[in-house]
């Protein structure tokens, strides 16, 4: 399938990811590896994706939605909860797959819900996703799974009992907070890992529900402890998953990934949303410049050719394989800048 519009190029490539089960985990180069099979983290992502693509390209073009979301519908349980893993011969290798996991898919479901481009059936099928979660959500340890869950619960605030959710939740990661945050460090936990802006992102979305401004505060806070572990210099320097950032250690300097800059960009787009403050914009397309060459290597990320995104930055230049999770965290980052220019 083919695009006119060459910033979309990455649309071929998602297509070669996906088949008639979903998106394939990983890849051999530019091409899909089955023998890694797909994971429901990497089809909620491509969900959230597919969805931004109708929205704004693709005229209610819903072949990945159906794709994506049946993955979804596959993967859970009658519990409510998510298998992870599944091999190519179709089969789930593990019977419970984490919770940020499944609070990946409740955002992925919200988002869905939420789009005017979707129609009626398919939101359906989302609610009967939601439906079956109910049971899971006094459960919740993970605050990263806190956070995903708060993401999707508020883009179905129209709810009370989401809302109810929604304040629970965000609760437990302020109080987390507190709890960690002393001095010099500001966070949710005495380690920076991976997905570190779900936390301050998850409060703001939890602010635009409940109007507390302690949700802001908090998160204002940790942006700027965020910020300035990672955006103070020319470039995005993301906390390397090789070693993360430890209380009192030195940050990790690779591998940087591309799943932290999209999320980045997430947060800060956010917070300009709710205060109109330019350098959060600006912060943003720094973070977007990372994937283009703006980075600690002067590499593009970017494969010129198939608009594919390579699997991240190291020490010695390229991760040259361009996995699911790499070009989908591309386009979410894509679409979410495009809507503000």
């Amino acid at each position: 399938m083919k695009y006119s519009n060459k910033e979309l190029c990455f649309l071929d490539y998602l297509h070669a990811l996906t088949d008639d089960a979903g998106i394939f985990q990983h890849s051999i180069y530019g091409v899909p590896n089955p023998r890694k099979g797909y994971t429901t983290d990497d089809n909620a992502r491509a969900l959230i994706l597919a969805v931004l693509l109708c929205e704004h390209f693709l005229d209610n073009d819903l072949y990945l939605v159906y794709k994506y979301l049946a993955f979804l519908l596959n993967a859970q349980k009658d519990d409510g909860t998510f298998r992870n893993i599944m091999n190519y011969d179709r089969n789930f290798n593990e019977e419970n797959a984490s919770e940020d996991c499944f609070g990946r898919c409740i955002w992925a479901i919200g988002r869905t819900i939420a789009s005017p481009a979707i129609p009626l059936n398919i939101k359906r099928a989302c609610q009967h996703v939601l439906n079956k979660v109910i049971e899971q959500w006094p459960k919740l340890n993970s605050p990263r799974a806190k956070a995903l869950s708060i993401i999707g619960l508020g883009f179905l605030a129209d709810a009370q009992e989401n809302v109810c959710l929604i304040d629970r939740l965000s609760n437990s990661l302020v109080e987390q907070y507190t709890e960690y945050k002393t001095g010099d460090w500001h966070w949710f936990e005495d380690s920076m890992t991976y997905g570190n802006a779900l936390l301050p992102w998850s409060l703001l979305k939890a602010y635009a529900v409940l109007k507390k401004d302690i949700l802001v505060e908090t998160a204002r806070e940790a942006t700027a402890f965020l910020s300035k572990t990672t955006l103070d210099g020319d470039y995005f320097k993301p906390v390397g998953c090789n070693g993360w950032y430890f209380r009192g250690n030195k940050k990790a300097e690779y591998d940087e990934q591309p799943l932290e800059a999209c999320e980045m960009i997430l947060l800060l787009l956010e917070f300009y949303s709710i205060t109109k403050e330019k350098k959060y914009l600006d912060d943003a397309d720094k973070c977007f410049r990372w994937y283009t060459g703006q980075n600690s290597k002067n590499l593009s990320l970017i494969d010129k050719q198939t608009g594919a995104c390579y699997d991240g930055l190291n020490e010695n230049g390229l991760n040259l394989n361009q996995g699911s999770e790499s070009v989908i965290s591309y386009g979410i980052a894509f679409m979410e800048m495009y809507k503000k220019h």
